[in-house]
């Protein structure tokens, strides 16, 4: 039950105008808070639009109970709002209220305890597995710096290995015989990683023909021997990706998406695919298993006789 303070010269805002006094106390706020000009202008604009939605419902701000509310963010859903917007004016609310409970100007709060926003996940961006191929075959492989990333694109493809884990991947890591890897993921945590025929072709000579490092233990060394940074794997893949004419670019990152959601499409097995991925909880790699869903929808609408056709 929502329960006013009625209006006495305590509470000026009561014989105000909704702007000046959502202005007024956000002119407050801004300078117990610190907030920056774009900040405070950020919260008007939200809070202003939810006056005028409680308007409409002949209502106000200033007034409204938490049914209302629980309304307004309905209604943001309905218009299309993203959940991190419909978040960002929901937190606008919550300091609102706040606000106006320690001034005393109101005794409840109607947007506390309501059910949490949850971001929804964006999906991972996704190669074919033709643009992979082509992807692999950009490198010119008869020279040494091109047989390396063309060794490096198929363990990637290969594995699903995380980049900060090829570039530190070391010789010792590498068990040509069982073509396992030994991967150290994040936080430390070991796993072992099968690579198929192929990689292991590429692999062999790449290491028939990698030039001498001194005492570098790294499988891709950089310059002097040291460990290749992400970003300059980055540029390469980049660079080969424009030879191969692939749009939108894609990231390193997105060969081990490729990995994990083509395993999944050929019929492997969720629970395996998180082994090989490193992850933790299984509902990091569940999201592959939406893509993959994407994909047989917009399979069925392009072939399908009444699928919705371009």
């Amino acid at each position: 039950m929502i329960i006013v303070l009625p209006m006495s010269a305590n509470n000026p805002a009561y014989n105000q105008t909704a702007e000046e006094t959502i202005t007024g106390l956000l002119q407050r706020l801004a300078m117990l808070r610190g907030w920056s000009p774009k900040t405070t202008q950020s919260y008007r604009s939200d809070l202003l639009h939810a006056e005028a939605f409680f308007r409409i419902a002949h209502s106000s701000l200033m007034q409204a109970d938490q049914a209302g509310v629980l309304a307004y963010l309905a209604s943001l859903g309905q218009d299309g709002l993203r959940r991190s917007s419909i978040q960002r004016k929901r937190s606008a609310l919550s300091t609102w209220f706040t606000y106006l409970q320690d001034q005393g100007m109101r005794e409840d709060h109607p947007a506390r305890h309501l059910p949490r926003i949850h971001k929804s996940r964006p999906l991972p961006k996704l190669m074919s597995e033709q643009d992979v191929e082509a992807l692999l075959e950009a490198p010119d492989t008869a020279t040494t710096t091109g047989l390396r990333d063309r060794t490096m694109l198929e363990l990637l493809y290969a594995t699903g290995l995380r980049v900060s884990e090829l570039v530190t991947l070391q010789q010792a890591h590498v068990d040509r015989a069982a073509g396992l890897l030994r991967v150290i993921g994040k936080g430390d945590k070991e796993r072992l990683v099968p690579f198929g025929e192929e990689a292991a072709r590429w692999l062999q000579d790449w290491l028939h023909r990698r030039p001498d490092q001194p005492a570098s233990p790294f499988l891709f060394p950089g310059r002097g021997g040291k460990t290749m940074s992400r970003q300059n794997f980055w540029l390469r893949l980049k660079q080969y990706a424009v030879l191969a004419n692939i749009s939108p670019l894609p990231s390193p990152h997105t060969l081990r998406h490729a990995f994990a959601t083509h395993l999944l499409n050929h019929g492997a097995d969720l629970r395996a695919v998180q082994m090989l991925l490193g992850h933790a909880n299984i509902t990091t790699t569940e999201i592959y298993t939406h893509v993959s869903r994407a994909r047989l929808h917009d399979l069925v609408n392009r072939s399908h006789p009444l699928g919705t056709k371009d």
